[in-house]
């Protein structure tokens, strides 16, 4: 633990500086510097992340609290600034900091037609939200937790309208930033019910204190837990912000969907999965909510015809399969996924921004094709993502999407079985979806501008190094989690996480079985692979019918959204306006004023500078006063 203690403090503490440096300087700092700041102070913290997880994975260190300082002391209420250092947080200090570091390269070329100041200020914000990530992961307890999930959430505010002159981009950033408030009520509730119940919200306080609650509260405290993670993590039914949240530069969505923001909500759920397993409703209800967004977000994405829109709807379906994973206690499976996710999901974004950054800012697919041979690294790497995702062996989505469905089908009842044949069906949607997106992006004939056919290139190395990076991991990185029926001892991952996550017992299917369902799937989503390739490879315009206009208006969700909630409450807004403020409160208030001017008006004429008329009004008075006190009073 001492040798935790030496440098733990450092890994976001090195981002919070590069956020002040670049956010200070960013006015007389030159491009090179801001971007060498940016993405040095990452790399550090990389650098730092990688020490303390090959620490805990020798077990050094194995995991414990360390303290820093009091940050609450009030009465009984004690709230320690503390981080934990274990299995899981090492493992998402790495995910965070590594996909983190490639995004920042690729920004320094992406990001550098921006004016110096505003360069200055797109890396100051995206190490503030590295830093912030950091903080929530690291976080001993509920609270710290917090104190980071709120620094995502504002972080991403500011970096969706980066481009703040730009009204559209704004109404998204207040979209996200309202939206996540909704589900952070919840969390916080949560928080104050664990104090009224527990005194605490340190970790290993709640989590030593199960026998002291009742198992309503537990089911109340992980719903309004959940609620949190429904906002952060994209799903129903406040999953509508991040589809919008593309407004920002390509490179910010990749952050969000791969190393950040999205996967709080999942290592939330991880962290606190001592109390989520003591609650059977609250993971049904996970269960529920996870295959509702994996299937309607994949309905979404098959006739999206933005390419970061595509991959966008592709990351709320992804979220669901985590959330499946959760409900059905497979906690490791979700983590995996997200692992595996965070490699081909940055890969993807990063590849969509340099096709959209070849094709002069266009990002509509309709208008691609044939980029194939202009652009062979993207190409390739692009490739390998969707083959990723698509979960075709042996790349890393495979892996971690098989561990998913396994575990739906290991459970027994109607119930799971229902749950694993949906989630199998999504699964087909994925791979139709994204290869219709990568012929169609990359096959056939150029159908764009001849302007942007003459200026078609690949990107610079700066922005190809972290696409080739990315499309390794991709392929590689599942390969930790390896099947045992496949080969012996390559389920590493859920032995590493086994002192955070208790390995699972019982719930387990043959053999035979399990290479039947691998088989399965892998059949399934190569059938839908050729499907799309049969369909998209030479592209051809698609004649409009009812359900495709519906999923190409994304269900009229939106829509939705805005008859029953956004205009009532504007309209309330406006009456409370109009109706209470302005006719009622502000009437009362300005006549009262009126009033008192009239008054004074009326009372000043009363002081007419006039000797005689002072005489007689006193003489007046005093004859009143008299008539009073002797004839009245009485």
């Amino acid at each position: 633990m001492e040798h935790i203690l030496q440098f733990a403090w450092l890994i976001p503490l090195l981002p919070l500086v590069g956020f002040l440096i670049n956010g200070l300087g960013r006015k007389w700092l030159s491009k090179s510097v801001i971007a060498t700041i940016g993405s040095g102070v990452i790399l550090a913290s990389f650098v730092f992340s990688l020490i303390l997880f090959l620490d805990v994975r020798g077990g050094q260190t194995g995991s414990g609290v360390v303290h820093y300082f009091d940050f609450i002391r009030v009465g009984n209420i004690h709230i320690p600034f503390d981080f934990q250092v274990d299995a899981l947080s090492s493992l998402f200090l790495l995910i965070i900091t590594g996909v983190g570091f490639l995004i920042h390269v690729y920004s320094a070329s992406y990001m550098h037609s921006e004016p110096t100041e505003h360069y200055g200020r797109y890396f100051a914000y995206l190490n503030l939200f590295v830093f912030s990530m950091l903080l929530l992961v690291m976080g001993a307890n509920f609270v710290v937790m917090f104190i980071g999930w709120e620094g995502v959430g504002l972080c991403s505010y500011l970096l969706i309208g980066y481009w703040f002159k730009n009204n559209d981009y704004n109404y998204a950033a207040r979209k996200a930033f309202v939206m996540n408030r909704i589900g952070d009520l919840g969390f916080l509730l949560a928080v104050f019910w664990l104090f009224a119940k527990v005194g605490s919200a340190n970790y290993s306080d709640v989590f030593s204190s199960l026998q002291t609650l009742s198992g309503t509260d537990i089911t109340i405290i992980t719903l309004l837990l959940f609620v949190g993670a429904t906002g952060k993590s994209a799903q129903i039914p406040l999953y509508t912000w991040l589809p919008d949240a593309m407004a920002g530069p390509t490179p910010v969505s990749a952050l969000i969907h791969a190393a950040t923001m999205v996967t709080a909500g999942i290592y939330m759920i991880a962290r606190s999965n001592v109390l989520f397993t003591a609650s059977p409703v609250t993971q049904t209800v996970i269960t529920v909510i996870g295959l509702a967004t994996a299937l309607l977000a994949a309905s979404i994405a098959l006739r999206q015809n933005d390419i970061k829109k595509v991959l966008a709807y592709s990351t709320v379906s992804q979220l669901g399969y985590m959330f499946i994973a959760l409900g059905t206690g497979a906690y490791v499976a979700a983590v995996f996924h997200v692992m595996t996710h965070a490699f081909f999901k940055a890969l993807l974004f990063l590849g969509s921004g340099s096709v959209i950054h070849a094709m002069g800012g266009e990002q509509d697919i309709r208008r691609m094709g044939g980029l194939k041979e202009k652009m062979p690294i993207t190409y390739w790497t692009f490739l390998i993502g969707c083959i990723a995702i698509a979960g075709i062996p042996p790349f890393s989505g495979f892996f971690s999407k098989d561990a998913i469905l396994l575990s739906a089908f290991a459970h027994e009842g109607m119930f799971h079985q229902v749950v694993y044949y949906l989630a199998l069906g999504g699964a087909m949607l994925t791979a139709f979806y994204m290869f219709r997106l990568f012929f169609t992006t990359f096959h056939g004939s150029f159908r764009g501008t001849h302007e942007q056919e003459h200026h078609l290139h690949e990107s610079p190395a700066a922005m190809t190094i972290p696409l080739v990076i990315l499309a390794i991991l991709s392929i590689v990185g599942g390969w930790v989690g390896i099947p045992e029926i496949i080969m012996e001892g390559g389920e590493r991952i859920s032995h590493f996480l086994a002192p955070v996550i208790p390995l699972q017992e019982g719930h387990t299917v043959s053999h035979s079985t399990e290479w039947m369902l691998m088989g399965t799937s892998t059949a399934l989503v190569l059938l839908m692979t050729g499907l799309a390739w049969n369909r998209y490879a030479k592209y051809k315009e698609e004649k409009e019918t009812a359900l495709g206009k519906t999923l190409g208006n994304k269900w009229y969700v939106d829509e939705l959204y805005d008859k029953v909630i956004v205009h009532p409450i504007t309209s309330l807004g406006n009456w409370l306006e109009e109706g209470m403020e302005r006719t009622g409160i502000d009437a009362i208030v300005n006549n009262v004023g009126r009033g008192v001017q009239y008054l004074s008006r009326q009372i000043r004429l009363v002081q007419s500078g006039q000797v005689g008329s002072y005489v007689l009004l006193m003489v007046v008075s005093i004859l009143l006063f008299f008539v009073y006190q002797f004839f009245i009073k009485k």
